[in-house]
């Protein structure tokens, strides 16, 4: 059934704020994995362990979410979610960010878009049309004209395993997104939320729990004059803002839109990340990046309004 479109622009609204959120999360998550006192690998686990305590003690006081019974069955979903959309996800990003550039970071992030296209095909047999391919397309211009415009010579320095990390990182989202579908329109936002960072904690504290709780963060093990306050305000925000807001509102935009229509706003990533640079005074407005807004637009107009089988 087609959806009214106020709850088609409850599901934009959402995404677009979680793309907002996501965008100031790659350059924290460089300072951070750059700090030399905390790795990508517990960061990782920060951040899914911090977030699934929030959404616990926040659903004690939904009562919809508290009362809320999950099925077996979608349990198991869930942990597929948990496994590829935090876990895998979430540990190659940032274990990756050792050896690859912020710039080559944004550039691979513009690959989540196809890949969702394509396991939306294969797993909720959605139609491949020329318009939606027009529109990955057109964001994928949008994205790299305004990567590429930046300054000369960052495109080197990234290895072919941070590379491979960052593009398995961008498959396991889009994967997250298809899993997420499935189940998005039977339970609470906050449900949901909560058991996924659960399952993604468990998973990781077996393989990373001593790189958090024996990182020189927490030991105090750090060189004096370590900007501490700085990380811990980054450390904070990558758990409260990026995951706790960001990962809760995307249940919510994918009971009103489509996987590929939310993996979309992933091309503004790029655009973004440029005007708080801008605003922060570190990069100038050039003609490139007008235009590469108008090629995300245009992008996600077509695959929005593509013709699909279901919404």
């Amino acid at each position: 059934m087609e959806k009214e479109p106020k709850y088609k622009l409850i599901g934009h609204s959402a995404v677009l704020v979680t793309t907002l959120f996501s965008s100031i999360n790659v350059p924290v998550s460089k300072f951070l994995t750059s700090s030399g006192v905390v790795s990508g690998e517990a960061v990782t686990l920060w951040r899914a362990s911090v977030a699934c305590a929030c959404f616990w003690l926040i659903s004690m006081f939904v009562p919809k979410s508290r009362s809320e019974k999950v099925l077996p069955k979608d349990k198991l979903v869930l942990l597929g979610g948990a496994a590829f959309g935090m876990s895998f996800n979430l540990l190659a990003f940032l274990v990756g960010f050792k050896e690859v550039s912020t710039i080559d970071a944004s550039i691979i992030g513009s690959m989540i878009p196809l890949f969702t296209m394509i396991l939306a095909a294969v797993f909720l047999s959605e139609p491949i049309s020329l318009k939606k391919v027009l529109g990955v397309a057109f964001g994928l211009a949008g994205g790299m004209l305004i990567i590429f415009s930046g300054v000369s010579g960052q495109l080197g320095g990234s290895s072919l395993w941070g590379i491979a990390l960052h593009t398995f990182a961008a498959f396991s989202y889009g994967t997250y997104l298809i899993v997420n579908r499935s189940i998005a329109s039977r339970y609470h936002p906050l449900t949901i939320s909560r058991w996924m960072f659960l399952f993604a904690t468990l998973l990781l504290l077996p393989f990373v729990g001593k790189d958090l709780f024996c990182s020189p963060l927490l030991t105090g093990d750090y060189a004096e004059g370590t900007d501490t306050l700085n990380i811990w305000l980054g450390m904070l925000y990558v758990a409260l803002g990026n995951s706790v807001v960001g990962y809760m509102l995307v249940p919510v935009s994918l009971r009103y839109i489509r996987p590929t229509t939310a993996s979309m706003y992933n091309y503004l990533q790029p655009l973004i990340a440029s005007l708080i640079a801008i605003l922060w005074g570190q990069d100038v407005l050039t003609i490139h990046k007008p235009i590469s807004g108008v090629l995300i637009f245009i992008g996600v107009y077509l695959v929005t309004t593509s013709k699909k089988k279901l919404n």
